[in-house]
């Protein structure tokens, strides 16, 4: 279960460029039509079977509905975060050693309001600007326009040294994309979700990763039984925490947590042992 890097994926140098320098990129129509079908009406069963309503709070919305922990709620939701079209562009950021942060659903419906704009590694502290240690991205399951609450940018202030005021307004643009593209950023990118003006729901996946020295946002390890993380496929294990970062971080007492937890007899070659006499 060592860390696997998935192949480049067309015009990788030019998303990684406009990563780089704007703090985002668009992957226009990367997610097969079927595929995104089959996620929506997936995720319409799931709010219905939950009973999912909003939250009361401004910040995850008044009338937008979420579903987090996405993985424990079938085999379609598994296919997401090792996408062969998205992965590769998420490595490429951060690196093959990235993890799993979250994985949720965010339709935001009928007369919400703008998100606070925020950037994701806000609760980090670390000075800024600094390298990408998270890379999130957003699936259209329905189209993302400027009247249905597309995710709002500051194109690169992820080049700030100074994070956002959540109470403070912005001038943003709108990301807007047709249904089954995907949009990449950075977390230290200004950003938010936009005001929904239309009678219809904006229905995005929000597929977050860190870098793998990185606490995920949700806890992967304890959220998602060992019964089912069995089943799951050599990379997806690896993404949600099954792995050594760098032959450092994430092992137990010098083993594999595969070998504790999946009852897989894994090895793996830690740093020290580069210094073997």
């Amino acid at each position: 279960m060592t860390n696997t890097s998935t192949s480049p994926i067309p015009e990788m140098d030019d998303h990684l460029r406009r990563i780089a320098e704007e703090g985002y990129t668009i992957l226009p129509n990367a997610i097969e039509p079927d595929y995104v079908e089959e996620i929506g009406e997936a995720l319409l069963k799931l709010e219905r079977d939950l009973g999912i309503v909003p939250a009361d709070n401004l910040f995850e919305g008044l009338h937008t509905t979420r579903v987090y922990n996405l993985l424990v709620h079938g085999p379609t939701f598994e296919r997401i975060p090792v996408h062969p079209n998205v992965l590769p562009v998420v490595e490429g950021v951060l690196d093959p050693g990235a993890l799993i942060s979250s994985l949720s659903s965010i339709a935001i419906g009928p007369d919400e309001q703008a998100q606070p704009i925020h950037a994701d590694d806000q609760v980090i502290p670390l000075a800024r600007p600094h390298i990408p240690i998270i890379c999130n991205t957003m699936w259209a399951i329905t189209d993302f326009t400027e009247e249905n609450g597309a995710t709002r940018l500051i194109p690169a202030s992820h080049l700030r040294d100074e994070a956002p005021n959540p109470l403070q307004s912005y001038d943003t643009i709108p990301a807007e994309m047709p249904r089954g593209s995907v949009l990449v950023w950075v977390g230290s990118l200004w950003h938010g979700g936009g005001a929904n003006r239309t009678d219809a729901r904006r229905v995005g996946i929000a597929m977050n990763y860190c870098a793998g020295y990185i606490r995920q946002q949700e806890n992967q390890q304890l959220g998602i039984p060992p019964q089912l993380v069995k089943r799951f496929p050599r990379r997806l294990q690896e993404l949600i925490g099954y792995s050594v970062y760098n032959g450092l971080i994430g092992h137990i007492d010098k083993q594999h947590p595969a070998k504790y937890v999946l009852t897989e007899d894994e090895g793996v070659e830690m740093v020290w042992d580069l210094l073997k006499t």
